[in-house]
């Protein structure tokens, strides 16, 4: 039986769980993959998986594994893929082991290759990683004669893939912007094609580190070629505090330009991926029993000294959107007020999330034997997360379609499965809408999806929320839907809370004491059953605790019965017990929503 339910109050459902021709339809794809043009990557066990590999292994073909050599092919291809490859010396480590001809002629180029020569590719890329943290870039090694062939070879891969209607490939970079170690890096793409992208180079973080930079770069580069860009930042779990901080980067308060400028370029934000997650921490979020879920901590400071007084208010995304509230209360304008997606940051080539078919962040990881060897500063191949993927509701699969879609934020994260997930938010909802077959149309009709705002209630009436979660069709199925709130009392301090708008297996909710959907994973073997959870959940839920007078956002939050880890698989194939392995066994995956906004 499927449940469908208003308030938490169950009804059965027979009819067609696949409603008819809707709006939008939904969009996989992965929008921070590194092929071998990146230094580290290269540098770890990627030396051939270049950008054309990545469009190739994205839609479905045979290639054959940069690191361990064997073919590997995805069973269920992506719909759309940038390839974000560090706009920092980009391709430059395949230019020092070919010995062009343009670094010979470079002081700096000589000295990589005779780096090269002594003592290989990995102490060639922690000379110029270095060099960017120290804020000392190698002049010589950066020009528009060394840069401009491989940016070029990156456009014509992505023009050569992209097949409007069928496959999306986007033209990007990744900004990695790494001051003292403190992660600011955005990825950033466009929408236009190779003609516009050709009239530019990546904006470096060689030129600047500073993110206000990168938006004025953005806005005379729109203006100049045509094209439009969204940046997406990442991982701001390890920015030092840096990420949704209360100042700019003069240490100035944030102001209602700051904050309009900031969301005309950055409209979403990455909440999962393979370096952990980023929605929350428990010391952020006592109250939220699942706030302790792929947690890392290890910052790259690659020799420079870390920040010790940290705030991490600003490193986490729910907490980031509460201090968006907190600043638009002041200033009129919402530095935070951002969509969630996620992606890999894989740096193989490959765009794997699932945990029975990781391939690692590197390819020196992406065997269970080397996954005891360092992958980035105290961290190692056990710690790093199958995660994660983006989920678009678009138009069609075009450039132009999807990339409207993260505008308006109609856009979601998974941390590897492909569970559908839609929210609109209104003020009429109600339990038929929850039961109806055009459950998106009648969301579009009566409300807005996600990443839409909605104003002033009517009298007596509180937000409702129309949410249909399904499982993926070849995973596990689910535990439940939740409702994370932030809020802004009188005083102008923000609040949350998380609520449970639908429960499997027809548990009670008891808040916190709710009883837990269970565990069918086999720890010696493996395997799991789904002999728990539901399948589906259409839900009409309303906030019981509503006040019109403050401001507030809401997205969804839909958890899978638990399943193992890769940890686990990979200490199963080398004839361990999942206990000697310092990782969980098991992990509840989860979706997340963009969020609704309510602004009295």
């Amino acid at each position: 039986m499927i449940k469908r339910s208003l308030i938490g109050f169950a009804v059965p459902f027979f009819a067609a769980t696949q409603a008819g021709a809707a709006p939008t339809q939904l969009y996989w794809g992965d929008t921070h993959l590194h092929s071998s043009y990146s230094a580290d990557a290269f540098a770890m066990g990627n030396e051939s998986a270049d950008p054309d590999t990545a469009y190739r292994f994205a839609k479905g073909q045979p290639v054959i594994h940069p690191f361990n050599r064997v073919r590997v092919q995805l069973e269920r291809p992506l719909d759309f893929l940038v390839v974000a490859d560090h706009a920092e010396y980009m391709g430059l480590i395949h230019q020092v082991r070919d010995k062009s001809p343009l670094l010979q002629a470079s002081e700096n180029g000589r000295k990589l290759m005779e780096l090269w020569d002594g003592t290989g590719s990995k102490a060639v890329y922690h000379d110029i990683a270095g060099s960017v943290v120290r804020g000392q870039p190698y002049a010589d090694l950066v020009t528009d004669a060394i840069r401009t062939p491989i940016w070029n070879r990156i456009i014509d891969a992505a023009e050569s893939h992209n097949e409007p209607g069928k496959f999306t490939a986007f033209i990007g970079w990744e900004w990695s912007s790494i001051p003292n170690g403190a992660n600011l890096h955005r990825v950033v793409f466009t929408d236009k094609g190779g003609e516009e992208a050709k009239r530019y180079l990546p904006y470096s973080s060689i030129t600047s580190n500073r993110p206000e930079d990168l938006w004025t770069w953005l806005d005379e580069t729109s203006e100049q070629t045509g094209a439009d860009f969204v940046a997406i930042p990442h991982n701001s779990n390890i920015s030092s505090g840096l990420m949704f901080n209360k100042v700019d980067s003069d240490g100035l308060p944030i102001t209602a330009d700051y904050a309009r400028t900031r969301m005309r370029w950055e409209p979403v934000a990455e909440i999962t991926q393979i370096k952990g997650d980023s929605e929350t921490h428990p010391s952020l979020s006592p109250d939220d029993e699942f706030a302790d879920f792929e947690t890392f901590e290890h910052v790259m400071t690659f020799g420079a000294e870390a920040a010790t007084d940290v705030d991490q208010n600003s490193d986490y995304i729910r907490s980031g959107l509460k201090r968006g509230l907190e600043i638009e209360a002041e200033t009129g304008a919402n530095p935070y007020k951002f969509g969630v997606i996620g992606s890999t940051d894989s740096h193989t080539g490959l765009s794997t999330a699932s945990e029975p078919n990781f391939w690692g962040k590197f390819g020196i990881d992406s065997i269970p034997e080397n996954k005891d060897r360092e992958t980035s500063p105290h961290a190692d191949g056990w710690s790093m997360s199958a995660a994660g993927m983006v989920a678009a509701w678009a138009e069609e699969n075009t450039r132009e379609s999807l990339f409207a879609a993260f505008k308006r934020k109609e856009v979601y994260a998974t941390t590897g499965p492909r569970m559908s997930l839609r929210v609109f938010g209104g003020f009429d909802f109600n339990a038929a809408d929850a039961s109806s077959t055009e459950l998106a149309e009648t969301g579009y009709g009566k409300g807005v999806p996600m990443g839409g705002d909605l104003s002033q209630a009517p009298e007596g009436k509180a937000p409702s929320f129309l949410i249909h979660a399904v499982k993926d069709p070849e995973g596990a199925n689910l535990d439940r839907v939740q409702v994370v709130k932030g809020w802004l009392d009188a005083e102008g301090n923000s609040h949350e809370k998380v609520f449970n708008v639908a429960l499997s297996d027809g548990r009670e909710d008891l808040g916190a004491e709710t009883r837990p959907v269970g565990n069918t994973v086999d720890l010696e073997t493996g395997h799991y059953s789904n002999s728990i959870g539901d399948e589906e959940f259409a839900t009409a839920w309303q906030d019981p605790e509503f006040d019109a007078a403050q401001r507030a956002f809401y997205y969804v939050r839909v958890l899978q019965i638990p399943t193992p880890r890769h940890t686990m698989l990979d200490a199963v194939a080398l004839g361990k017990s999942h206990s000697e392995v310092d990782f969980p066994a098991v992990i509840q995956e989860r979706a997340y929503s963009s969020p609704i906004w309510y602004t009295p």
